[in-house]
């Protein structure tokens, strides 16, 4: 065993930094020495008990004593710390190939259904590992050297590494560990520089030197956050690895994947590598978010961001522990320190970015489908919506609406009536949203499609490494990639999409198959051989190859080759079409993007891809959303009523009425499938998604300040229990209800042939939104009814909510008179806020150009206090006040000193109308 060796930091150390050594006196955070790998979370006593049971399980699984030369050490290690030394899929890890890498080889039966469980390869307690050889201090924290003294089993080990430690502020640790000598592929992410050490962290950071590992500790509990103690640091060329213990089970966020909110630690490996697939359990899906949230035990939260954009995999094991696997870049993590689930997501947007403040209108309802057939059926679907009186916001078409499926074109036989929609649209206050996908059509004669030609003329395209544009194929048929790390692509888009609004002036776009997609693998010519396309290691993605159903790895892009960028694509596309979008209407931009990374939210929106019409889908769409919430991007939502398949009348109204609270509300159709837009149902269910969605534009005004909140401070918009009750146990695996902000609690019902639904109320008083009437819980279970026609809603005491009478567009219930709804607690207070501007112009919250007002109760007296004024809240009144938890009959109401006509329910709901009052003037209101 290898021993630890005390360093001497250079000067004293306010946010930690020790080094520990074996035998030192534990410090009082750390209640303990540091121990070699496995012993990290645990006590040596606890682990030789455990020993005797592995060897009684290995007699059971082999039909004897293992062998005698099986090595004391191994045998040692438990079953759930054994980190995985061989982890290559579809291998049979026999123990000459463990043995050959230095490992402990022991069998363990696999999980059901085929499931990788233990690792049979694991690590021994002393593999060779880095030593930290120097500690120094930095104006902003340490920076040190790592020494590989023997090579790992990985080609291109880089034996000495370079470690930096920044305390950035009190709450966010960084972390990077990169080649001293050698630069390397790092992402190029704007983040904030730190410009001083944190004087008061929170948290401290302890080092092991031989072998090198960190712990971090949160100050005031001593929870022990991450423990890179327990297994071996590797970082050869292309394949890094660290482990750390964890202090819970608690684990949420690592996307984009399909399953639960909560993480299952049972032997699972989550895969990161942006690829077209339909939402499947266990695939890696569009986009690639290396960020987790952990719930710690007593309510306490961090969070981890790695920023690295290579393919990679996390590997998750019951000890609790995680593995980082990544095939490039550097090893860069922020760690932040909440203490609340809240405030950790608000920490990662600082680094990442806050999400962009959407245009009122985006926060409507939407209605598309791919096999409208015609810009005529397009327009006859919408002026349906309209007779109906049926709230709509925006109008999409899919890529039927292309002319031989080529971007910028429009059918001239089938759409030739698009302009005209649009226009039409555009009357009627409504917006309009087109598809475009990122393969050029590259088969057109030349000088006949100016997208491809100019494309390439500029050299706009990716590139194969024999320097040219590489081929796949797409919907148009055979296509080249635009290249939108390059910032001259970004002008040809522009240009492109200016060109193409001079015929149809779209308001919003929708960018697909961005991962990018690819209906070949790799190109028309398939991947050269290379370590780039063909790595030494390939983390467990769909297709078993990094070019599966998309472009070749060894892509050469302006910014790097596209084994570093690929999971980058969406999010440049991204930035360049709001950018576009900006130039072109001068407005707010609307984008919604298939494939997404962190910090995307500052330029779109994204729907969870293309699900199917089950009601298992339209359960796995709560997690999809929250996760988001987790990756801010607020704007999210998933096709209601599904995308493939058929839907049911039963299937599509309760998934009309779990959409009506997406925080983005779209329903999407196939092609070859029957309508499902709300006019193609029975009036019964007809009127209930009507019903549902008239009670979303009521509620527009709380859903755009919870949107201002999200963009001004990183608030969640959609939000899981558990971050408003972080200490009910209770909540953190809830994933089939949640809460728009602190205070609307959602209860969908999510399965057929019911007319109830069981959903938890946390602790307190919540009151039912359309009537008022309270419910008092200690925090349980409850069995609510649930017609055909109704969606539970709930608010929670104390709150104030701005809602607004509803009509069919966004545009025209702004204008009509604001009712204030008012739950108070058992106190009587209450408290909300309002923020009002002109719903689409640039940067208003930055310019001034808008209101901003803060409701409160207190003893009997409503207060609207209007904390900054514009013009356009002159223009708008608020009409109602409705008080719920009156206890007492009132004998008066005052308004502004003066008596005021007023009516009281049995149920102790107060309500105030014909207040007629501009919102532009504060006032108070008085029960008596």
């Amino acid at each position: 065993m290898k021993s630890y060796q005390k360093l001497r930091p250079a000067v004293p150390q306010p946010a930690g930094g020790r080094v520990e050594e074996e035998g030192a006196a534990p410090t009082p955070a750390g209640r303990g020495k540091l121990a070699p790998w496995w012993v990290g979370s645990g006590l040596l006593v606890a682990a030789v008990l455990l020993s005797a049971l592995t060897v009684w399980v290995l007699r059971q699984v082999s039909g004897g004593w293992p062998r005698p030369e099986l090595p004391p050490k191994c045998l040692l290690v438990p079953e759930s710390h054994r980190f995985d030394c061989y982890p290559e899929r579809h291998v049979v890890v026999t123990q000459e190939l463990c043995e050959s890498r230095g490992c402990c080889f022991i069998q363990s039966p696999p999980l059901a259904g085929g499931k990788r469980g233990v690792p049979w390869c694991f690590y021994p307690p002393d593999f060779p590992s880095y030593a930290l050889d120097s500690l120094n201090q930095t104006a902003l924290g340490m920076v040190g050297l790592l020494v590989r003294r023997e090579k790992a089993y990985y080609p291109r080990d880089i034996m000495m590494l370079r470690l930096d430690v920044e305390f950035e502020t009190d709450t966010r640790l960084h972390i990077k560990i990169t080649d001293a000598a050698n630069p390397r592929y790092e992402v190029p992410l704007e983040v904030p520089r730190a410009t001083k050490r944190a004087e008061n962290p929170i948290y401290s950071l302890d080092f092991s030197r031989d072998p090198f590992g960190m712990l971090l500790r949160r100050r005031a509990t001593g929870t022990v956050l991450l423990n890179t103690t327990v297994a071996p640091l590797i970082f050869a060329d292309q394949f890094l690895q660290i482990s750390t213990l964890l202090p819970s089970r608690f684990l949420y966020g690592l996307g984009e994947h399909r399953g639960p909110l909560l993480h299952s630690l049972d032997w699972s490996t989550l895969s990161l590598w942006a690829r077209d697939v339909s939402p499947t359990e266990s695939f890696n899906l569009y986009g690639a978010h290396p960020f987790y949230l952990l719930m710690e035990e007593g309510g306490d939260a961090h969070g981890v961001f790695l920023l690295n954009s290579n393919a990679m995999e996390v590997a998750l094991q019951p000890a609790p522990a995680l593995t980082w696997r990544t095939i490039g870049g550097v090893l860069d993590f922020y760690i932040f320190l909440g203490p609340d689930p809240n405030m950790v997501i608000q920490q990662y947007q600082q680094v990442i970015g806050f999400p962009a403040m959407p245009p009122l209108w985006a926060l409507g309802f939407h209605l598309c489908r791919w096999g409208y057939g015609s810009s005529n059926e397009t327009w006859q679907t919408a002026r349906a919506m309209r007779n109906y009186q049926i709230p709509q916001d925006a109008q999409w078409n899919d890529i039927d609406y292309m002319d031989g499926y080529r971007d910028f074109t429009f059918d001239p036989q089938k759409f030739a009536s698009l302009p005209s929609l649009v226009e039409d649209l555009h009357k009627h206050g409504q917006r309009y949203v087109m598809i475009l996908d990122p393969g050029i059509s590259s088969t057109n004669p030349h000088g006949s499609y100016w997208p491809f030609d100019e494309g390439l003329r500029r050299g706009l395209f990716l590139n194969t490494t024999q320097g040219q544009p590489l081929i796949g194929q797409v919907w148009p048929g055979f296509t080249a990639f635009a290249d939108f790390s390059n910032p001259d692509t970004q002008q040809w888009w522009l240009e492109n999409l200016q060109r193409f609004h001079a015929h149809v002036p779209f308001d919003g776009l929708w960018i697909d198959m961005n991962e990018p997609s690819n209906f070949m693998d790799g190109s028309e010519e398939g991947c050269p051989p290379g370590e780039l396309d063909s790595p030494p290691y390939t983390p467990a993605v769909l297709g078993d190859s990094l070019s599966a159903k998309t472009v070749c790895a060894s892509a050469k892009q302006k910014a790097s080759v596209h084994y570093n960028l690929h999971n980058l694509y969406g999010l440049m596309e991204a930035k360049a079409t709001a950018s576009a979008l900006i130039r072109i209407r001068g407005k707010r931009p609307f984008v919604i993007s298939r494939s997404t990374f962190p910090s995307q939210g500052r330029y779109s929106g994204h729907w969870l891809g293309d699900n199917r019409s089950q009601w298992k889908d339209m359960y796995y769409s709560i997690p999809g959303l929250l996760s988001f919430s987790l990756f801010g991007i607020p704007l999210v939502g998933a096709d209601i009523c599904g995308f493939s398949g058929s839907t049911s009348e039963e299937l599509c109204t309760r998934w009309m009425q779990l959409g009506a609270f997406y925080p983005f509300a779209r329903n999407h159709n196939s092609q070859n499938e029957k309508a499902q837009d709300p006019t193609a149902f029975s009036p019964a269910a007809r009127t209930a998604m009507k019903d549902v969605l008239l009670t979303r534009y009521s509620l527009l005004p709380f859903l755009y300040t919870l949107f201002h909140r999200a963009h001004l401070q990183g608030d969640t918009v959609a939000r899981p229990l558990f971050f408003e009750f972080p200490r009910d146990v209770t909540t953190l695996e809830l994933d089939r209800q949640f809460l728009w902000g602190r205070s609307l609690l959602v209860t969908p019902v999510l399965e057929p042939g019911v007319d109830s639904v069981t959903g938890y109320v946390p602790r307190g008083v919540w009151y039912d939104f359309y009537t008022g009437s309270s419910v008092n819980s200690s925090g349980e279970m409850l069995k609510m009814s649930a017609p055909l026609e109704h969606l539970n809603l709930h608010v929670r005491e104390g709150a104030i909510l701005p809602t607004q009478k509803p009509e069919t567009t966004s545009e025209a219930t702004r204008r009509n008179p604001l009712r204030i709804m008012v739950a108070l607690s058992q106190s009587g207070t209450a408290w909300g806020d309002l923020f009002w501007d002109d719903g689409e112009s640039l940067d208003t919250f930055e310019r001034g150009s808008y209101s901003y007002l803060v409701f409160n109760v207190t003893q009997n007296i409503f207060t609207s206090t209007v904390l900054h004024a514009s013009a356009e809240a002159t223009e708008v009144t608020i009409g109602t006040l409705s008080i719920f938890g009156v206890r007492e009959p009132p004998s008066k109401v005052l308004l502004n000193g003066q008596e005021k006509p007023f009516s009281y329910l049995d149920n102790q709901v107060l309500t105030v109308s014909d207040l007629g009052l501009s919102l532009s003037q504060g006032f108070s209101l008085r029960w008596l």
